[in-house]
């Protein structure tokens, strides 16, 4: 079935539900930044592949909402004559609402796909329009949903505390506890990663993510309720999840919800992560719901001793596969002989090679030329370009480790200096600076990541330049690559940064049509006391080790300070990476990294 016949039938199918409308997310039933095939029908309607969107469809009119890292890609995917294409930020889907409704119109949501906090949004402007927001289930889409991919039914394994650092009973006590310092009897988990950390469990339900799909139930005393079919957990499994861990079939969970409600319990829902199905159930039982912070999430984030050691090592394992490709593609790339797929896929060939590799954690980045602007880029059979001499080249790719999770960005010239090099080494330079701004960083504590953000910026706002995207996210222990509650951005929560926590250094500067910079370190939040301090200080380890190019560096632009920085930075990959490469390999990481 075509597009255009897809919103003529999702249309029809509204008009017998008596509709107006419907809202469309990119989001499956645990609001996941990855989803199953099964849930992705935003992409079944209008095309568009990118990770986070949602489309406004009406009788009339349509409109589809992503924020800046997809713009190009969602004006290139989706039928603009069909959809008006909308900056989620910059002309938020509330306000298009605002001007589309008129009073009587009756706008449809599918109440598993939008949490309670950010509905709120769009009922406000809904309402102030005289329309009416209504819940509908089954999902209008499904209705019409040709060939719908079935649901991930894999199988769940143990993640042993060699890797998670604290078994699953000593987790959950201690979280039960923060349950009820919070007053509630319950809290309701419906992230995956949390259910996963929570458990030191493991699945591969989704694409780059290696989790279950589940819910489950946190009682204060530390008991669990996992909501999945029982057949998926193996007896090695089960005996590792104890017996303060009850499986159910997911058919169970609503009664399950329902029995906290008559018991007039306080349940805990986070409004920011938690399908709004959750809180209206439990409402409409009796249940009195906390609206506060998914529990999990900052003590996942806030990795242990075991972990921080397992990042390093996989770290060290994941730099040899980069420092490999990058040497190879500086041989190769200016051959003219490969495409953008072949060498995303020759930098998985060298990671798979890895000790504990298990697959990649996004879909690799591999953007030549004017595709390096597309700050999401995902080459396809109909977008692979050759790469070739003169091409500036973006490489964004990480990966799974059974003790840690990697995301690296580097960009690099391909032969013959491209005709712009000189813009091209301003704007590397100055997107180096501010790299180099935030890896040196030391601040007291309490500070969050959106309070130090536009550190990374200063050099690009100097001459009037700016990115489109966050600097950093949160990354997860062998878990999703984008993790919160933190991040390097001004659109991030204002929780402070805490020891422990491993997040993302990656500024960028985008020549739409051109070509694309962007640099990306992981570092780790660590102790960093100043002598005669008032106060703590933290500061941050770089994580990740491979060569930032020189070719592209103007030298004059950096401080004496930035330069030490990058030397003894280059130096420290020379020396933890050379000696597992082979000999050439090594040679050319030497030149690679020698002192400005």
């Amino acid at each position: 079935m075509k597009p255009e016949r897809r919103l003529t039938e999702l249309r029809a199918a509204l008009k017998r539900r008596d509709l107006t409308g419907l809202l469309v997310p990119r989001a499956d039933e645990h609001l996941n930044e990855y989803i199953p095939a099964s849930a992705d029908r935003l992409r079944w309607l209008t095309g568009f592949t990118g990770s986070a969107g949602l489309a406004i469809v009406l009788s009339e009119r349509a409109a589809i909402f992503t924020d800046g890292r997809y713009q190009l890609q969602v004006r290139a995917e989706v039928d603009a004559a069909r959809y008006a294409i909308r900056h989620s930020i910059e002309e938020p889907a509330e306000a298009w609402l605002a001007e589309a409704l008129r009073p009587g119109d009756r706008l449809g949501f599918d109440p598993w796909l939008h949490a309670e906090e950010a509905l709120a949004k769009l009922r406000r402007a809904v309402e102030a329009a005289g329309a009416a927001l209504v819940p509908v289930e089954p999902n209008p889409v499904d209705e019409v949903w040709t060939g719908r991919p079935g649901p991930p039914a894999g199988q769940v394994a143990p993640h042993p505390a060699v890797f998670s650092g604290e078994e699953s009973s000593a987790k959950r006590v201690r979280i039960g506890e923060a349950v009820a310092k919070a007053g509630a009897a319950a809290a309701v988990l419906t992230a995956p990663e949390s259910i996963a950390w929570l458990l030191n469990i493991r699945g591969d339900d989704v694409p780059y993510n290696p989790v279950a799909l589940a819910f489950a139930i946190l009682r204060a005393d530390g008991q669990v309720s996992l909501f999945l079919d029982p057949a998926r957990i193996d007896p090695a499994t089960r005996a590792q999840l104890g017996n303060g861990v009850a499986i159910e079939p997911r058919a169970a969970l609503a009664p399950a919800l329902d029995r906290l409600a008559a018991a007039r319990e306080a349940v805990l829902v986070d409004p920011r992560t938690a399908p709004v199905w959750f809180a209206g159930r439990l409402r409409a039982a009796g249940a009195r719901v906390l609206a506060e912070p998914d529990p999990v999430a900052l003590p996942k984030a806030t990795k242990n001793t075991v972990e921080q050691a397992g990042a390093r090592a996989a770290h060290r394992r994941d730099a040899v596969a980069v420092c490999r490709f990058l040497a190879w593609l500086d041989r190769e790339g200016p051959t003219g002989q490969y495409t953008e797929i072949e060498a995303a896929e020759r930098l998985l060939a060298l990671r798979a090679e890895g000790e504990r590799f298990r697959g990649e954690s996004f879909p690799a980045i591999s953007g030549s030329g004017p595709n390096g602007a597309i700050i999401h880029y995902r080459a396809t059979a109909a977008t692979n370009r050759r790469i070739v001499s003169g091409d500036l080249y973006l490489s964004d790719s990480g990966a799974q480790y059974l003790d840690g999770t990697t995301d690296v960005t580097r960009t690099v010239p391909i032969g013959d200096a491209p005709a712009d090099v000189q813009e091209i080494r301003d704007r590397f330079t100055r997107v180096l600076k501010g790299h180099i701004a935030i890896a040196t960083l030391r601040w007291p504590r309490g500070v969050a990541g959106p309070h130090v953000e536009t550190m990374a910026r200063r050099a690009l706002w100097d001459v009037g330049l700016d990115y489109d995207h966050g600097t950093g996210h949160g990354v997860g222990s062998y878990l999703s690559v984008h993790e919160g509650p933190t991040g390097l951005s001004r659109a991030a929560r204002p929780i402070p940064l805490a020891p422990g926590m491993i997040l993302s250094n990656e500024p960028g500067f985008y020549a739409p049509g051109r070509w694309g910079i962007r640099l990306e370190n992981l570092l780790l939040v660590v102790e960093a006391p100043f002598e005669g301090a008032a106060k703590p200080f933290l500061g941050f380890e770089t994580l990740t080790l491979a060569p930032f190019d020189r070719r592209l560096i103007d030298p004059a632009l950096l401080s004496p300070a930035e330069r030490s920085w990058l030397d003894t930075y280059h130096a420290r990959v020379v020396h933890e990476v050379g000696p597992l490469l082979d000999p050439a390999e090594r040679m050319w990481l030497a030149a690679a990294c020698r002192p400005l």
